[in-house]
């Protein structure tokens, strides 16, 4: 198998970010109306912000294509008028980054719960670089910044690495991702049964 990325592999990841990038568009409300509720119960939601790396990189199982989705997820949210401005862009291109540099770590040959997860925890701790960068999170005391840190990891986890693991088993399981994954010499062999 290929390690580098096709044309329809960059368009399968690029249909993936649009996808996404209509679901970040449309989970900022969300995120608004959740932030009242204190107690930083809006950063047990924040992780769909970074989904797109990992449901991406499940899907296409190639280098790059993390980075990829999230940059062109956070594109397309802020396309359509993203309340964030263009720092989504940049939180994009750093969420995706340091997800990508998860699935590195495996050299690209783990698919599993755990991996999806640790990327899910690489992608919160890049957005916490770019909260830190702009202010966001510096002025709060320690319990604050603790309660925070806790509940978007957490968020994350759940979101990023969890959701993302099992709506991409989802898909398997109906056979829509065996359309973008070449077959394998396993596959082969099956047929000679």
């Amino acid at each position: 198998m290929s390690k580098g990325l096709k044309l329809t592999d960059i368009l399968v990841t690029v249909v993936i970010a649009i996808a996404f990038g209509i679901v970040y568009k449309l989970w900022g409300p969300l995120y608004a109306a959740v932030k009242p509720l204190g107690l930083h119960a809006d950063q047990l939601i924040y992780g769909m912000w970074f989904i797109a790396a990992t449901v991406a990189f499940l899907i296409i199982r190639k280098p790059g294509v993390a980075l990829l989705a999230e940059t062109a997820a956070a594109s397309g949210e802020f396309l359509m008028g993203s309340e964030f401005g263009l720092t989504v862009l940049l939180y994009g291109i750093v969420q995706g980054l340091f997800a990508e540099v998860v699935f590195l770590a495996f050299r690209y040959k783990r698919f599993n719960i755990m991996v999806t997860c640790l990327a899910a925890i690489g992608a919160a701790a890049g957005s916490i670089i770019m909260d830190f960068a702009y202010g966001e999170i510096g002025d709060l005391t320690a319990w604050n910044l603790t309660l925070f840190l806790v509940a978007r990891f957490v968020g994350s986890i759940l979101l990023t690495g969890v959701l993302a693991y099992y709506l991409v088993k989802a898909l398997e399981a109906t056979g829509v991702t065996n359309l973008v994954r070449p077959a394998t010499q396993k596959d082969f062999d099956a047929l000679d049964q």
